[in-house]
């Protein structure tokens, strides 16, 4: 019984993982939000430009990439490199904690 409250007090003390990612995921959510408010003050403020996307999805390990506008050529390269690099990181990431035996 005691063994319990003292895994209870240090799970307390040190949160780890759950804290991690809490601050990753307020993190990316400002960011997406930050990104949001300057596509609606670049879209208030005018400038008569051209517009241009891109959107790479992936299903598995194979890209759907669609692309339109003028620049949609390396709006769809970034998106793939950007999606290499993730894919990347979350295997060495995968292999770390393989390695750590978590």
């Amino acid at each position: 019984m005691q063994e319990d409250s003292k895994e209870n007090q240090e799970n307390i003390e040190n949160p780890g993982l759950p804290r991690r990612f809490f601050l990753l995921l307020a993190t990316g959510m400002i960011l997406v939000f930050a990104g949001a408010l300057a596509i609606f003050a670049a879209s208030i403020a005018g400038g008569g430009g051209s517009t241009s996307g891109g959107v790479v999805i992936f299903i598995g390990p194979f890209p759907i990439v669609f692309g339109a506008g003028p620049d949609a050529g390396l709006l769809v390269l970034a998106g793939v490199i950007l999606a290499a690099v993730s894919v990347v990181l979350v295997l060495l990431w995968r292999r770390k904690l393989v390695a750590s035996g978590d």
